[in-house]
């Protein structure tokens, strides 16, 4: 089992971005992963769906997995990080993994190619290739109402067999392929699930972990309901998982991760709630109830007369 197939377990932040004035804001990011660090975070996913990573530049995507690192070794916890990529052609995936193979990662987490639709014989080759000239672990990225194509388990069993690929982000949004799959993978082969509003039911069903945009906010709570559901005090972790279910829908009001930006911007965690075209900053009316919900979960401090 390698390093990171081992790491890739619990609660994993797929890390957003922060902007301003149309840059990577430098010192928000500093201040995110030293406040993420000091938590109950397992892993960070950078430059993937909640990182923006499509708007990001080759430099910018090397500068933010620079600045991240360097954070993470001057921390107490040395968390592993996976950097997101995705490309509809095999070749040019094959020139990216060279041209981040001597970064600070642990691992790439790869998306199923976007729009071409391949068949599940050219997406098992697609993956074998990458897999084969990868330097780092390859996580699998399964989104299919993002990218129009499913992974189905015959092809993701098959690929679970490359000693290079060693885990899967579940975003397929089918609990019965999911159950299936997490009955049948081999020994050792992670499952973390990425749909915020699922999160107790795959973790029930046996996903090995979560990489949740809604952990951002409230992450002690979001990472006790796997402990609680670990312990066997169902319960507690049910009450847990109720008490940020509102949360995981509305930070999915409108597209992601602007709802979040807006919140963590309003705590003071990153200087601009600025995302990048063609992702636009929250409407008036999310934005109301947004702050509205921030002041609701603000604990009062009471001050004596």
């Amino acid at each position: 089992m390698t390093d990171l197939q081992q790491q890739l377990q619990g609660l994993w932040l797929p890390l957003i971005t922060p902007f301003r004035n149309g840059e990577l804001d430098v010192d928000s990011l500093r201040r995110l992963v030293e406040h993420y660090a000091s938590g109950p975070v397992d892993g960070f996913i950078l430059g993937a769906t909640s990182g923006e990573g499509m708007s990001l530049g080759f430099s910018e995507l090397e500068r933010l997995t620079t600045v991240v690192r360097a954070e993470l070794s001057a921390s107490s916890r040395h968390l592993p990080i996976c950097l997101g990529l995705s490309g509809a052609s095999t070749a040019r995936m094959k020139d990216a993994l060279d041209d981040t193979a001597d970064w600070p990662i642990d691992g790439y987490l790869i998306a199923t190619p976007y729009y071409t639709r391949p068949s599940q014989r050219g997406l098992l080759q697609h993956f074998n290739a990458l897999a084969d000239h990868a330097a780092w672990p390859i996580v699998l990225y399964n989104i299919p109402y993002r990218t129009a194509v499913n992974l189905t388990n015959e092809t993701l069993l098959a690929l679970a067999c490359h000693p290079n690929i060693v885990g899967i982000k579940d975003c397929g949004a089918d609990r019965a392929q999911s159950i299936d799959f997490v009955n049948r993978r081999p020994a050792g082969f992670r499952v973390l699930t990425g749909e915020d509003t699922q999160t107790f039911d795959a973790l029930s069903d046996g996903a090995d972990g979560a990489i949740l945009l809604s952990a951002h906010l409230h992450t002690e709570t979001f990472a006790s309901i796997r402990t609680l559901l670990r312990q066997g005090n169902r319960d507690a972790a049910l009450a847990a998982w109720h008490s940020v279910t509102n949360l995981t829908k509305l930070l999915f009001a409108e597209p992601s991760p602007a709802p979040a930006k807006h919140w963590l911007w309003r705590q003071g965690l990153i200087d601009s709630p600025e995302v990048r075209l063609p992702m636009v900053e929250v409407s008036e009316d999310l934005a109301a109830c947004l702050d509205a919900e921030i002041e609701r979960r603000t604990p009062r401090v009471l001050q004596s007369a």
